[in-house]
């Protein structure tokens, strides 16, 4: 399964047996797959079906899925309510021994609430059957076209976290071949802050100077980060290379990245490693908001 997107429209109609049947599926981000359905009176008895042909294909996002059914050209049955009529010819029969009066005609009778009640007509277990059978059917269309359109704007978003990586790997290699970050450079200038110190006080300790400047030189080195760096790189490319889920690894990647960057930051000693530092942040930043939309 292709990469998708979480975001996603489609819709799917279908007439059949003097319905029309239409899904409307709308997908948003989420941290999990939660599908909300909204099925009319009597259609109720298909979520646990539809919920689980969902479920195969779609693995995060907050979905809605909409059933309306509208009627074209159905008949409709008028069903004469027996009892009730009944009731109603033995009440007249009853009180026209009593009472001299014209007995009701039939259209007032008919008239009478609850003695003809219209409805649609009652559908066999076969019928039924069927009708379910074409709005499973058309459901797995409107699946079928909203996992397209995820995975249309998956692509895009592929190609857009791609670039973002590139950048990052860019970066990274501007902050390894950095002249400021060499050991030399960096020995060059805790010396001249040595030297100023001495300068400034003769009652410091140049020994003690001397081992706190090896000290900051090897906690100034970068070379961890930049290797930690260029192996999450190479993992987020092999992720955009693959199919299926991958938002939530890329997200934990994109939190490493920036853990990696930080630590650059504060590590820096000179304002070139600084400038590629922060602009790290930019990009990681870009890259973490654009993942959130990936399944």
């Amino acid at each position: 399964m292709a990469i998708q997107s979480m975001t996603g429209f489609a819709r799917a109609e279908e007439s059949v047996a003097g319905c029309r049947f239409a899904w409307e599926l709308r997908s948003v981000n989420g941290k999990a797959l939660d599908l909300r359905f909204r099925l009319p009176q009597g259609y109720e008895h298909l979520e646990p079906v539809l919920r689980a042909s969902a479920g195969n294909v779609l693995k995060r996002g907050n979905v809605q899925l909409s059933l309306s059914v509208s009627d074209i050209g159905q008949t409709i049955e008028a069903v004469v309510n027996e009892p009730a009529l009944e009731a109603v010819i033995a009440l007249i029969d009853r009180l026209g021994a009593r009472i001299d009066a014209r007995r009701p005609s039939l259209d007032g009778i008919l008239a009478m609430k609850g003695i003809v009640e219209l409805r649609e007509p009652q559908l066999s277990d076969a019928d039924r059957a069927a009708r379910d059978g074409h709005v499973i059917e058309g459901f797995t269309i409107a699946v079928a076209a909203l996992v397209a359109m995820r995975e249309r704007e998956g692509e895009e978003l592929v190609r857009v976290l791609s670039g973002q990586v590139d950048a990052i790997a860019a970066l990274t290699a501007a902050a390894e071949r950095d002249p400021a970050r060499s050991p030399d450079a960096i020995r060059a200038r805790l010396a001249e802050q040595v030297a100023a110190l001495m300068d400034a006080s003769s009652s410091l300790d140049r020994d003690r100077l001397h081992m706190e400047a090896a000290l900051l030189a090897t906690r100034a080195d970068l070379r961890e980060e930049i290797d930690r760096l260029k192996a999450h790189v190479e993992a987020a490319r092999a992720l955009l290379a693959g199919d299926g889920p991958v938002g939530r690894r890329l997200d934990f990647l994109a939190q490493e990245f920036n853990r990696e960057t930080n630590t650059i930051c504060s590590k820096s000693n000179a304002a070139s490693i600084t400038a590629i530092g922060l602009d790290l942040k930019v990009v990681i930043d870009q890259f973490r908001e654009q993942v959130q939309n990936l399944e």
